[in-house]
């Protein structure tokens, strides 16, 4: 950020919260206004477990989107119970809050998002999402007059977080909401996460995308070893599981699985990181962890 930029008296800065139910298009969304891949996207529900903030720095100002865990009106075992207080936190402390809705599809749960969400003190926009799926453009029109008074929401905007339509009108209506002020990052960095964070993110999503029929909710990964050596970053991570059964599904047969999903996560990670990198995986179990506070705690999954 250079110091004439920063001087700018319309320069904005803000936090951006984008909240929903799961699978709605929450971190495909981040992705998409970032222009690289900060989030892991998988099609299973409640792929993001964590508060991620995003950063994007323009000439115009510095909006800072924290993606989220959906919030599910279920949440029986205690990373579930993690993951909703991780995501109505992030009502708290920032500028704006995105409502992301599949367009043309009203639930249960995002009506539970929904009255969450009517006891915030900070504007709410209602995006809805997903509506390259809807060919039929006028009953967008008749979903948003069946399902939202105009009145509850700061603005209603419609975008495809896949295909990037709508995108660039939604960003321009965010930064206008957002307060004049200097920014807080620096203007090359575009998440608040560790890389470290970021390499475990990225192992788990080509496990989620291996495994979804089998077990993308019993397992985690935790990295033991992060380090530079000349031009190479060697990365060893665990994978935890709650079964010895689990264990053997994620290394498969003669070792098939984790080497596949080992190749694949080398290859993310050699893109997103820039370098080459040596990746060793290993499988263990710790039983249950998923409903055990002080695992998920140990596991990194803090408030």
């Amino acid at each position: 950020m250079t110091e004439n930029s920063v001087e700018q008296e319309n320069f904005r800065f803000g936090y951006v919260s984008i909240v929903g139910r799961p699978n709605v298009g929450k971190s495909t969304l981040l992705n998409q206004i970032l222009g690289q891949k900060v989030s892991i996207v998988t099609a299973k529900p409640q792929t993001t477990r964590q508060r991620l903030a995003g950063i994007k720095t323009t000439p115009q100002g510095q909006v800072v989107y924290v993606d989220t865990p959906g919030i599910h009106h279920s949440a029986q075992r205690a990373l579930n119970r993690y993951m909703n207080r991780v995501a109505k936190a992030s009502f708290r402390d920032v500028d704006l809050v995105m409502f992301l809705v599949e367009a043309g599809n009203w639930s249960r749960q995002d009506e539970y998002v929904a009255k969450a969400l009517a006891t915030v003190d900070v504007p709410v926009m209602l995006v809805l999402n997903k509506i390259d799926l809807i060919p039929d453009k006028e009953s967008l029109l008749t979903f948003v007059d069946k399902n939202f008074r105009s009145d509850d929401y700061d603005n209603i905007m419609m975008v495809s977080a896949k295909k990037g339509s709508g995108v660039e009108a939604l960003e321009k209506q965010v930064l206008g909401q957002l307060p004049f002020s200097r920014p807080f990052y620096d203007e090359d960095q575009f998440t608040d996460r560790s890389e470290r964070f970021l390499a475990a993110e990225m192992i788990r999503e080509q496990l989620t995308l291996r495994l979804h029929q089998e077990l993308p909710y019993a397992l985690t990964v935790q990295i033991e070893e992060f380090k530079r050596k000349g031009k190479l970053l060697t990365i060893g991570a665990i994978i935890w599981v709650e079964r010895d059964s689990q264990k053997q599904i994620t290394i498969g047969k003669k070792g098939i699985v984790l080497k596949q999903v080992g190749s694949n996560a080398r290859v993310v990670l050699e893109e997103l990181f820039g370098e080459k990198i040596f990746l060793r995986l290993w499988v263990k179990v710790s039983r249950d962890w998923s409903d055990n506070d002080k695992l998920i705690e140990r596991f990194g999954y803090t408030d």
